[in-house]
């Protein structure tokens, strides 16, 4: 049985391993663009006795709010796509748990919560309005427009490659002021991506779109994960065009790890990714 619960309950939820107060921005101010349902809370999806919160069913596209402590904010943000293979969200284990991280080493963060189950369209859409309410927004939060990026995890990394690579395709109708801003993130991190080698032959998925304006992108994976070609063919993809990427690959670890103690590969990637972050952003 599904179990609807309110977005105050899922940030109680997600208090259990994140506590600072976070808030819930709605992206959408009147109907939600190519949505047949009437906006509702997130539906959880029933437990798997796995520690990890699952939302299966999202009508009411929004962002999860966590800012960092002010002596230790760097004016950055990240857009966090959580994974679940465009059915559910992986919404601790690939969300909030990220923005505990990315907020002690100084990063603003909001975790998406995009249309699902089955909604590429619309996740895309909600990616990209994300981009630009938060934008629109910098000064309340605090954050450089500039310094906006996106990351994601599995299917959340193909939603950020999407997001990085299809800024200047038009998805909807503008709705207000912040539609006019840019929706090109300003940087991307993709932590174990799927569905990036859709293409003939394992290569690049047709649908994204390499130019000179792509990000930078960091990209973690390991071999044996069953969705390891995907970061391989968008990394030799973006090289080949001659854009910034870096690429970090083990041997071992497998798939939704998240950052969670124990594995090797959660344990790797935070390190390299802030090194990498370090040497893309400028301080304030």
């Amino acid at each position: 049985m599904k179990i609807i619960i309110s977005a105050l309950l899922l940030i109680m939820i997600s208090f259990e391993t994140y506590s600072q107060k976070s808030d819930i921005l709605h992206l959408w101010p009147g109907k939600v663009p190519g949505e047949t349902k009437d906006k509702n809370p997130p539906v959880a999806a029933p437990s798997e006795n796995d520690k990890i919160l699952r939302i299966a069913e999202v009508t009411d596209p929004a962002v999860e709010i966590f800012l960092p402590e002010k002596s230790a904010r760097n004016g950055a943000a990240f857009i966090i796509c959580p994974g679940g293979g465009y059915h559910i969200l992986a919404y601790d284990l690939e969300g909030t748990e990220i923005a505990a991280w990315l907020n002690k080493i100084g990063f603003a963060a909001f975790v998406l919560q995009y249309r699902v189950p089955d909604k590429k369209d619309g996740a895309l859409q909600d990616v990209q309005r994300a981009i630009r309410v938060i934008r629109g927004n910098a000064a309340k939060y605090a954050i450089d427009p500039e310094k906006i990026g996106v990351m994601g995890f599995s299917a959340g990394g193909s939603l950020t490659a999407r997001a990085s690579t299809l800024f200047n395709k038009k998805t909807y109708s503008p709705v207000d002021k912040d539609d006019s801003l840019s929706c090109r993130p300003s940087f991307a991190m993709l932590i174990y991506p799927a569905y990036l080698d859709q293409g003939p032959e394992l290569s690049l998925t047709p649908e994204l779109k390499l130019s000179n304006e792509v990000p930078p992108m960091f990209i973690f994976q390991t071999a044996d994960d069953q969705y390891g070609n995907s970061a391989i063919v968008m990394a030799q993809a973006l090289r080949n065009a001659k854009l910034p990427v870096e690429l970090h690959l083990l041997p071992a670890g497998g798939h939704g790890y998240g950052l969670r103690s124990g594995k090797r590969a959660a344990e790797t990637w935070p390190s390299l990714a802030e090194k990498w972050l370090g040497s893309i952003i400028k301080p304030k």
